[in-house]
């Protein structure tokens, strides 16, 4: 087991209903059987749960604990909550973001940004911020947080991937000041992804029928013609957060089909 003995907290480990698993619910259990035991924050209880029972019912140890993570207190008592159950942190996963009302500049609301930024960006300074006196103290640590191919690729939702681009940003300084600490930090950048927030999210907001979403994005991607699915970021998150990975920090790695190679 990759992952034996340490602990992981997984913030946003619930997902959006649909047909498929979203990354923070893969990524949770995939943890969990490579021998991990994990607290799962979400800012929905319910879907939390869900993945909580999902877990136990494979014989992994794991709680779930609900947690608006734009808001630092919330962060300190996952923190609190996660020490007090197993007594150490190893591993911070961030698997938070929103994209709803992104526009243009021209057309995005004050509102909207303030929401995105708050959600997919500040999240993560507090959640870091909140985990890293406890793996300092340790002296080890991996942080992995997920961003996006929308950080270095052209889009047309400019919240969206300013706030991308800030995780990135974010990450990459954490790396460089905690590695005296022996704590890394990496990003995750997917691409086109086959997850609930993805089909079921856009399929509604857009008004057209998944299916024909899905074909639209599957011709997009350069590998196989096919979008990934959360199992790929999931084992992409699992790398980095082991031991496999003890020589790597301050690393954007895109897990996009190829998407982001057609830079330049």
């Amino acid at each position: 087991m990759r992952l034996k003995g340490k602990v992981a907290i997984v913030v946003g480990a619930g997902q959006t209903p649909g047909d498929t698993i979203g990354n923070g619910r893969a990524t949770a259990i995939l943890f969990a059987r490579e021998g991990a035991r994990v607290a799962l924050v979400d800012l929905s209880g319910e879907s939390a749960g869900e993945t909580e029972a999902l877990i136990k019912a494979e014989g992994g140890d794991c709680f779930a604990f609900q947690a608006d993570v734009s808001r630092e207190e919330d962060c300190r008592a996952f923190v609190r909550a996660t020490m007090d159950a197993y007594g150490r942190v190893d591993i911070l996963h961030n698997n938070v973001g929103i994209g709803t009302g992104d526009d243009g500049i021209l057309s995005l609301s004050e509102q909207s940004w303030d929401k995105i930024m708050s959600v997919n960006l500040k999240s993560m300074f507090l959640s870091c911020r909140s985990v890293l006196p406890v793996m300092r103290e340790q002296r080890s640590g991996s942080i992995v947080n997920i961003s996006s191919i929308a950080a270095v690729c052209s889009t047309n939702i400019l919240a969206y991937k300013t706030s991308k681009a800030g995780v990135n940003a974010l990450t990459h300084q954490i790396a460089l000041e905690n590695a005296k600490y022996n704590i890394r930090a990496n990003v995750i950048m997917p691409g086109l992804m086959n997850t609930p927030m993805a089909i079921e999210g856009i399929s509604k907001s857009r008004g057209i029928p998944k299916e024909e979403l899905i074909a639209k994005r599957d011709v997009l991607v350069p590998l196989g013609q096919k979008m990934g699915t959360a199992w790929d970021v999931a084992f992409a998150a699992l790398f980095l957060a082991s031991d496999e990975a003890k020589f790597i920090t301050g690393v954007m790695l895109p897990v996009d089909g190829g998407q982001s190679a057609r830079i330049g």
